[in-house]
């Protein structure tokens, strides 16, 4: 028996290169490992536990931050993440269980003043000393573009999984997986095996120039070739997909029959928190909230080589319970002293908390709309994606209002994108409106895309979000008159990187477009210095018929809430 437990730890030590206690850099995280892992063996043919733990879109937010819980009907705000917090609940979580496997499933490189300022570079030594065990690319890996996210993930000292992002080798011919399709992790002579699959939609979400050069397709192209390659060849004992597609195309998938063979996804992309796995046709799938304020834990029992049962928990990362681990504190501080009087330097303030979480309207982009309309006027209409990220910002300094600092600006808006001006008419808004709302309430979960209604000022709809495709606007306004489907309206957005110059924020053909000397960072800085303290209580541009105003999901039809 002594012998089996030596070929256990030698057999984890190089399991495909990417092993548990290989992977784990953390001097006091390996050497507690290796002192309790022969102990945490057990005799032969007795159950024993592996625990699976997940963190997702994080968006670089490296510090603890206020958090935002939907309790009893209101928002309750409490202290989360940080990734010197993550990094003592993992050593923690280790020293219970050596037999424990990390993963991140995307949003790792954007989303802060540190990331951008550094293109990502900043985000890989405190990854790689966290010790993770295999990552997903999410849907902004591509942020700085491919040759840099190749370069991000090919830093990172574990294994990176995609089986649906292709080299485009022009004209859409499609060549070599970029990254590996799976990964098998053998624990004991059990393999556990990771099937990985991102968002074919970047090309459409994001701006099609971060993505040129890579071709998506959909998981249900070779998911069911790769469940039997992991199942039947393999010989894994469990299958799971981990997962950047959001929750209603995680659902979708796992209803579906090329899902047949896989136990669990474990997703990400929508930032929602699935505290109770959702049981599909095929497969349960979880989503464990974004900004590193939780971390799934997936807990399977194993004996004679079978899972005989999981458990899973959606654990809060409660910043003020758990003591900041010193190596990934240097290491952040470190990284950030050269950008450290920028990110922390104010340029305003707000008297309510900001944030992202409710689908139709937020203070963060009610607050982003009334700057681009307090600089350009004279347009009719101004507008801003559906963003999700962004953590909240809830907490007041000395003068009793909430700080507004540079880094939260880049929280805020990563990407210092360009205004852009251009004319349109009241039937191409409609017709604009009708795609956008579909977008996020289509009643095929596969239509839906991972962001929220879209933003605007200038403009005002009541729309029913549940209703037929094509028919959910029911009232546009555009200033305080019923909008007239011939006439020409002028509106305002962001210039997206890659789209034809006739396409603004979505909306195609647009006349008259060019781009303005102002650029969003430049805005609210202005605005703010101009009009602080602000107060961006959400106007109701956009007045929901069939559901609350305070909507915090898109999915319907399961025993699922946000809170």
């Amino acid at each position: 028996m002594r012998n089996n437990r030596r070929i256990f730890i030698k057999q984890l030590g190089v399991m495909g290169g990417a092993g548990l206690l290989a992977s784990t850099p953390i001097a006091s995280v390996t050497a507690a490992a290796n002192e309790n892992f022969e102990a945490a063996i057990p005799e032969e043919n007795e159950p024993f536990t592996v625990s699976i733990l997940q963190t997702t879109d994080v968006h670089c937010q490296v510090h603890p931050h206020d958090e935002l819980f939907w309790e009893n009907e209101q928002a309750v705000f409490r202290k989360t993440g940080g990734y010197a917090q993550l990094a003592s609940y993992l050593k923690k979580e280790r020293k219970k269980n050596p037999a424990t496997f990390l993963i991140d499933t995307g949003d790792m490189f954007q989303g802060s003043e540190l990331s951008v300022k550094t293109t990502g570079k900043a985000m890989v030594p405190i990854l790689n000393a966290l010790g993770y065990d295999l990552y997903l690319p999410g849907n902004w890996e591509v942020i700085y573009y491919k040759k840099a996210m190749q370069t991000l993930l090919g830093s990172l000292n574990a294994p990176k999984v995609c089986a649906n992002m292709y080299h485009d080798l022009g004209d859409g011919k499609k060549g070599e997986l970029i990254f590996p399709p799976y990964y098998i992790w053998n624990i004991k002579g059990v393999k556990i095996g990771f099937l990985g699959y991102t968002d074919p939609l970047v090309p459409l979400r994001q701006s099609p120039e971060y993505s040129r050069g890579i071709i998506y397709k959909g998981p249900e192209e070779n998911l069911a070739y790769y469940v039997d390659v992991l199942r039947n060849q393999e010989q894994c004992a469990y299958v799971l997909i981990v997962s950047h597609l959001g929750l209603s195309q995680q659902l979708h998938l796992a209803n579906r029959e090329e899902c047949k063979g896989v136990d669990y996804i474990l997703g990400g992309d929508t930032h929602e928190r699935v505290r109770k796995p959702i049981q599909c046709k095929y497969s349960k799938v979880v989503e464990p909230g974004a900004f590193g304020s939780f971390v799934g834990k997936l807990s399977l029992t194993i004996q004679n080589g079978k899972v005989i049962s999981d458990n899973y928990e959606l654990v809060e990362l409660d910043a003020d319970k758990l003591k900041a681990d010193d190596e990934i504190s240097v290491l952040i501080k470190e990284n950030e002293i050269p950008f450290e009087a920028d990110i922390n330097s104010i340029v305003g303030y707000s008297t309510i908390p900001l944030y992202r979480y409710f689908v139709v309207e937020n203070p963060i982009d009610t607050m982003v709309l009334n700057a681009l309309k307090w600089k350009v006027p004279e347009v009719d209409i101004v507008l801003s994606n559906g963003f999700r990220f962004c953590p909240p910002r809830a907490t007041p300094d000395h003068t009793g209002n909430i700080p507004i600092t540079d880094g939260y600006l880049y929280d805020m808006l990563p990407v210092d994108s360009t205004l852009r001006t251009g004319t349109v008419t009241g039937a191409q808004i409609k017709e604009w409106l009708e795609k956008e709302l579909n977008n996020v309430f289509a009643k095929e979960a596969s239509e839906r895309f991972g962001g929220w209604v879209i933003k605007f000022n200038g403009m005002k709809i009541s729309f029913n979000a549940f209703g037929e495709k094509g028919k959910r606007v029911q009232e546009i306004k555009i200033g305080d008159e019923p909008m007239d489907l011939i006439k020409t309206y002028s509106i305002c957005a962001c210039e997206r990187d890659g789209d034809p110059p006739d396409t603004l924020c979505r909306m195609r053909n647009v006349t008259n477009a060019k781009n303005t000397t102002h650029t969003l960072h430049s805005v609210l800085r202005e605005y703010l210095s101009a009009n602080s303290p602000v107060t961006p209580t959400p106007p109701v541009n956009a007045d929901i018929l069939d559901a609350p105003q305070t909507i915090l999901t898109q999915v319907t039809g399961v025993d699922y809430q946000f809170r």
